[in-house]
């Protein structure tokens, strides 16, 4: 076992011979997730075996699929797979952040495609006037906020009122048979 350059000699160690490279991840800084997510992109690239020496590290061995790999594809390999290990590591944590944001969007999304009620789910579904908690008054309607200006009527008294003077009369229709216009 040799060391790579650039990679402290505890954490990456390779082995020439066999094409391969062996990372020790430390378990507190990256979780199980994050490094199965990692050796899940580099699987079509290389074999990867993922064990645990002792309780606080996982092992990663890192082998190429052809022979005869140099120690800068092994190191090549090895950085790109660090890096791919600490963007797993971050999408770990963020999707541990906001679980109950991301169940709630799918639990949306799955009753939204269950498609609209049936008569059965309107019959069982309880239409309470019971307000519901709003308290920037985006629920409430114009004229509840608002009021109704000055001189508004009600449709019934709009009803009864006398067109505007200046409303035009409807067209007469035209008399069946007698204009000269209609195509024969």
């Amino acid at each position: 076992m040799t060391t790579l350059d650039g990679f402290a000699e505890a954490l990456v160690s390779a082995d020439l011979s066999d094409c391969s490279a062996t990372l020790t991840v430390d378990q507190r800084v990256y979780p199980l997730e994050a490094v199965y997510g990692a050796a899940y992109v580099f699987i079509d690239r290389c074999y990867v075996h993922v064990d645990r020496p002792d309780d606080a590290h996982y092992r990663v061995t890192l082998a190429t699929k052809t022979l005869g790999a140099t120690s800068d594809a092994l190191r090549a390999l090895v950085g790109e797979f660090a890096n791919e290990l600490l963007s797993c590591a971050w999408r770990h944590r963020i999707t541990v952040d906001n679980r109950a944001v991301i169940e709630a969007v799918t639990r949306q999304a799955i009753a939204g495609a269950m498609g609209p009620p049936t008569l059965e789910d309107l019959a069982s579904f309880d239409f309470t006037e019971v307000p519901f908690e709003d308290p920037l008054g985006i629920a409430v309607s114009w004229e509840d906020k608002y009021g109704k200006k000055k001189g508004e009527g009600t449709v019934a008294a709009t009803k009864d009122a006398a067109p505007p003077a200046d409303a035009a009369a409807p067209a007469p229709a035209p008399a069946a048979g007698g204009g000269g216009d209609e195509k024969r």
